[in-house]
């Protein structure tokens, strides 16, 4: 008999389909990884191995089937503790300069351990396997996206078997309440593909038991520092109605998390004086964010994505852009290849929206906001969304107003913003009365208009701008109460229409 793979159903892995077996070593005495042919820490989160510098890729938008999985088993005899296994080539029998499709599994016991915690164990997978010098780690869930440095791999980082050994150590290490862990690597596309479909209604069905709970219910909120090795400005802020933009952490899943690990990034909150129920601003938010921003960001609000909107990092699963010629947001996810009408794909839709930055109309988010009666509420929710991937549109068709399920535009019908606006207008959407109004301003002159001496005296050349955050390398400054000197100023004169 050949392994058997389970999570919900097993699943027999042929006999052609290669698999090893590794028993990790007792950790040297002298240093936890001194038997790791590669430096590990804390020090290489938020590294980046780009394409030109990397020996092989797993997942990643190329790819459909990839995903991290955590499985806590309730009887210590479903748990080898100290495995790592391998389906699959590895990485390296692999071509270099590949893609390949991955699924990590990990199975867990501890007689103590909540079962509510799957999902706070799998989201540490992200920061663990970026403690390995040369081995990135990006994303979560069904969107995960790995590289091997080139570096790494001929200083010898050449198997899952040090991969899993790092993860090993450093989870009994984070979480004594684990007793039992074991880890399975599979790269075989057809395996990755039977327990892809299998692994999306775990995370759906966990999922599901936030549904019901409000946002009014509860005494806490939690704040999640897990992504700013990425960007050292974001802190997302997770409730009952708002899920961790990255997906994989709801506020049940942050409870746990911060009982199991009280010093962790995942901490509580007191949700403090309501000081806007339509836009989602709490007194305790804004301090949370302040303080673990470092006091980059000093204000947030949960429901709106123009009004000091909730910071991201890059680890969304979806994000809304603005589009100012018909005054609505598009929302397109991870893994989209596609243009969206304002011209942009989803890279760069995410940059604006990424890094801890708060830029009004670009905004990332997980698909189980999207499902709140909250979604947006401050912008008009469903009825300010113009555009969607239709991926994305087919994924939460259940959670679009029924009367605006044909009025919302894909790739399908817009490609560009004329055909959004003729969609829109066809379509009757709520926004289609603002397009077909005519402007205020019916031209520019573009003859400047002159400036005498004495009003040109009147002009400041210095402008005074309270505050400008900028980032570098990251690392973030923030310059407050910079001056400009401008050395010219042009002034238009604008016709109104008469």
């Amino acid at each position: 008999m050949g392994l058997t793979i389970n999570i919900l159903n097993p699943i027999q892995v042929p006999e052609n389909i290669p698999v090893k077996v590794y028993n990790i070593p007792p950790a040297p005495e002298k240093g936890m990884f001194l038997d790791i042919p590669v430096d590990v820490g804390p020090q290489y989160e938020g590294q980046r191995v780009r394409r030109e510098n990397m020996f092989v890729e797993f997942g990643g938008p190329k790819l459909k089937h990839k995903f991290e999985l955590v499985r806590i088993r309730a009887n210590p005899e479903e748990v080898d503790d100290g495995k790592v296994i391998i389906v699959g080539e590895d990485i390296n029998e692999l071509k270099r300069g590949g893609t390949y499709p991955l699924a990590i599994i990990l199975e867990v016991y501890g007689g103590k351990l909540d079962l509510n915690a799957e999902g706070v164990i799998e989201r540490r997978i992200h920061e663990f396997c970026n403690y390995i010098q040369g081995f990135m780690h990006l994303n979560q869930r069904y969107d995960i996206w790995l590289r091997v440095a080139d570096k790494s791999y001929s200083k010898g980082l050449t198997s899952f078997k040090y991969v899993g050994t790092v993860l090993y150590r450093l989870f009994k290490s984070a979480f004594p309440i684990i007793e039992k862990l074991q880890i399975t690597f599979i790269t075989n596309e057809e395996i990755v593909g039977k327990l892809f479909e299998q692994a999306l209604k775990v995370y759906e069905a966990r999922d599901a038991r936030i549904f019901g709970l409000r946002d009014e219910d509860v005494d806490l909120f939690y704040s999640c520092r897990l992504c700013q090795s990425f960007a050292p400005t974001h802190v997302c802020i997770i409730t009952p109605e708002r899920s961790a933009n990255c997906g994989a952490i709801t506020w049940i899943d942050a409870m746990v998390a911060a009982k199991i690990d009280p010093k962790g990034p995942i901490a509580p909150i007191q949700k403090g004086k309501l000081l806007d129920p339509i836009r989602g601003e709490w007194e305790g938010a804004n301090e949370a964010v302040k303080k673990f921003s470092g006091g980059s960001i000093q204000r947030v609000t949960l429901y709106s994505a123009f009004d000091y909107p909730h910071t991201s990092c890059g680890c969304f699963e979806c994000v809304t852009f603005y589009v100012p010629e018909v005054d609505g947001l598009g929302i397109v996810q991870r893994g989209y290849a596609g243009v969206t009408p304002v011209g942009l794909k989803f890279g760069d839709i995410a940059d604006s929206a990424g890094g801890g930055k708060q830029i009004p109309g670009f905004y990332g988010l997980g698909v189980l906001y999207m499902r709140s009666k909250k979604f947006l509420q401050a912008d008009g929710g469903w009825n300010r969304i113009v555009w969607m991937s239709s991926e994305l549109k087919e994924k939460l068709l259940d959670a679009i107003p029924q009367e605006l399920r044909d009025k919302i535009a894909t790739e399908k019908e817009a490609k560009t913003i004329e055909d959004l606006k003729k969609f829109l207008i066809e379509r009757k959407h709520p926004l289609a009365i603002k397009i077909t109004e005519k402007p205020a301003v019916e031209k520019v002159v573009e003859k400047p208009v002159t400036v005498t001496p004495k009003e040109e005296e009147k002009v400041e050349e210095v402008i005074s701008i309270p505050e400008i955050p900028i980032s570098m390398g990251g690392i973030s400054f923030i310059l407050k109460n910079v001056k400009i000197r401008a050395e010219k100023i042009v002034i238009k004169r604008i016709e109104e229409r008469k």
